[in-house]
């Protein structure tokens, strides 16, 4: 969802005066609310991986007032097709996928390797079809507001609002996107030692990694996991100076945050979906397995991760941060092509 941002914003670029309206999952709301281009999000009424045929007509049918002129649709399925079908809009734009002619009549062959990146893929849909690829595509911006930032420092009782990392230890694709809890327990020992405060970010998925980290330090972690709604983890966010994060919806987040971060990439590849923004910092081994794109790591040691050790972290930090004026660069400077 954060990615889609760059279609948007390219969409708002090239078409000013456009309504753009989002069919999405509820828990996405709170994201399309901080983008300014989004005129209104319409949530989708069913889970995941749920077909439900029925309802998805008759949502198509109930959205048919709006006279919507052009449906983008992200998604290759072939449900994912049916709701602006039976909506009647005369333009409806996809990928191929799943043999959905018909119901895309904009139908457009994906070319992975003129299009490596996800955002290329999102920010083409939105671009005629004549025009020559890969496209360029604008970084996300989340806007928050003071008064959200007021809201979170009010309820979770936040002060000295200085010098504060947050760590992202989760990543719902698996083990083999997340860097050891004891190498995050590491950094935040060492960044507590050096006068920051250590902010904990996660789902109720992510709470055994966070207790361990914080168990390590003797609880001097604000640990935020599972306390938060996704508003208020983005807003939360957004008071924070420097996020180190594996390859998660968090590391998106922070990118379009504006926040300097480190990201950590084990079995996905950078390549495809880094982080969107210029200066973000981008750790990986590069080993001759990775990536892989498994869930856990085939060979059984995830040595893309663990041989990744905390100290190359604390020296990211230490650069971007310009506390060691002497260090040198890191692996890589995320640099996005254009």
């Amino acid at each position: 969802m954060v990615m889609a941002q760059s279609l948007f914003i390219t969409l708002k670029n090239i078409h000013p005066d456009c309504q753009i309206d989002v069919l999405a999952p509820a828990w996405s709301l709170a994201l399309l609310e901080r983008m300014p281009e989004v005129s209104k999000a319409i949530v989708m009424p069913l889970a995941h991986g749920e077909f439900g045929l029925r309802a998805r007509i008759n949502q198509g049918r109930s959205l048919r007032a709006a006279n919507y002129q052009q449906a983008i649709i992200w998604p290759n399925s072939w449900k994912s097709a049916i709701t602006p079908w039976a909506a009647g809009i005369p333009v409806r734009t996809g990928y191929i996928g799943e043999c959905r002619w018909g119901l895309l009549n904009d139908a457009r062959k994906l070319d992975r390797k003129l299009l490596p990146m996800t955002v290329q893929r999102m920010v083409a849909l939105g671009l005629p079809k004549t025009l020559p690829l890969p496209p360029e595509y604008p970084l996300p911006r989340l806007l928050i507001g003071a008064n959200q930032q007021a809201a979170v420092i009010h309820k979770f009782q936040l002060s000295n609002l200085k010098n504060i990392l947050a760590l992202c230890p989760g990543a719902e694709y698996g083990a083999a996107k997340r860097w050891p809890a004891e190498y995050y327990a590491q950094v935040a020992r060492q960044q507590i030692a050096n006068g920051w405060q250590v902010w904990l970010f996660g789902s109720d998925n992510d709470r055994a990694a966070t207790a361990q980290i914080n168990r390590e330090v003797d609880g001097a972690c604000l640990d935020l996991t599972g306390r938060t709604s996704i508003a208020e983890a983005v807003d939360l966010l957004s008071l924070v100076d420097v996020v180190v994060t594996n390859d998660s919806g968090l590391m998106h987040i922070a990118a379009a945050l504006d926040k300097k971060i480190i990201a950590l990439f084990g079995s996905s590849d950078p390549n495809f979906t880094p982080p969107l923004h210029p200066a973000a910092h981008v750790i990986s081994l590069n080993m001759a397995c990775a990536p892989c794109f498994e869930h856990e790591c085939p060979l059984g040691h995830t040595k893309c991760l663990t041989d990744l050790k905390p100290a190359r972290v604390t020296t990211a930090i230490a650069q971007i941060t310009g506390a060691d004026r002497g260090v040198a660069g890191v692996e890589s400077a995320c640099g996005l092509p254009q």
